[in-house]
């Protein structure tokens, strides 16, 4: 692949298992949490939280885990990625498993809920919901959900050029196919989108820290260092008086039945 990434580069071709390992700190500290309406959502309809088995693929250190636990649903963290699980902090209801989207090791049938959080967009997209399918009950539910950076708050538009600048327009920024392979696969119907506002509250630290948590941004040279002085001098020009930014997100869950 040349310098400039290619936009029709499948984005799980590169190396979505370990591209996160040395960024597992800055994940834990810094990556937004996602708001109670999408929790309540993805659960509305379904059997009482205490009766619920979910698989939350992708998990990577248990944020959306550790909210579906809080809720009373047991969950099996499904991650490939051992740094991530072994930063995870534990919850009483989540168990993490080494597994990947494509090959869960989980029994047929045996979840009412499967769950990607900010993690489809890195999967092979029809292998994997082959393996959701395979692995949901006939009752249960498919939630894809994504922390999309709002488009017209002015601190998230400039934070999502710089970020572009220094990972030179990876494609995961456009976010590749996202959805569109649920919407092309026999396996899912009756699919529907829901978005929620969510705002994630940051001081200059932790501004930096959510932008090098993302996997495509450097962490070192030219980029790196110019992505810095960006950060800073956004940081400075939005802080309120407590020192803090918001980050605003769109947070889209789509929700999907088995076939």
């Amino acid at each position: 692949m040349s310098q400039n990434h290619s936009e029709s580069t499948p984005l799980h071709t590169l190396n979505p298992l370990n591209r996160f390992s040395d960024r597992v700190e800055d994940y834990v500290k810094y990556r937004p949490s996602y708001p109670a309406a999408a929790i309540d959502k993805i659960l509305e309809g379904l059997a009482s939280s205490s009766q619920l088995v979910a698989a939350d693929i992708g998990a990577g250190t248990g944020i959306s885990a550790r909210l579906l636990g809080d809720r009373g649903v047991r969950v099996i963290a499904i991650e490939p990625n051992a740094a991530m699980r072994e930063a995870a902090e534990p919850h009483p209801l989540v168990e993490f498993r080494d597994g990947t989207a494509e090959v869960t090791n989980l029994s047929d049938a045996s979840v009412d809920l499967v769950t990607c959080f900010q993690a489809f967009h890195w999967f092979n997209p029809q292998p994997s919901l082959s393996e959701f399918r395979r692995i949901l009950k006939r009752s249960g539910r498919l939630a894809v959900v994504w922390n999309n950076r709002d488009k017209e708050d002015v601190l998230t538009v400039e934070y999502s050029r710089l970020i572009r600048a220094a990972s030179n327009n990876h494609p995961a920024e456009s976010r590749m196919q996202t959805v569109e392979p649920l919407f092309a696969t026999k396996h899912f119907v009756n699919i529907h989108e829901y978005t929620f506002v969510y705002k994630q509250q940051l001081d200059l630290t932790g501004l930096i820290g959510r932008a090098i948590s993302a996997s495509y941004v450097p962490r070192q040279g030219l980029a790196y260092e110019q992505l810095i002085s960006g950060l800073q001098e956004l940081y400075e020009r939005c802080c309120d008086e407590r020192g803090f930014v918001d980050m605003v997100y769109r947070t889209s869950v789509h929700l999907a039945e088995p076939a």
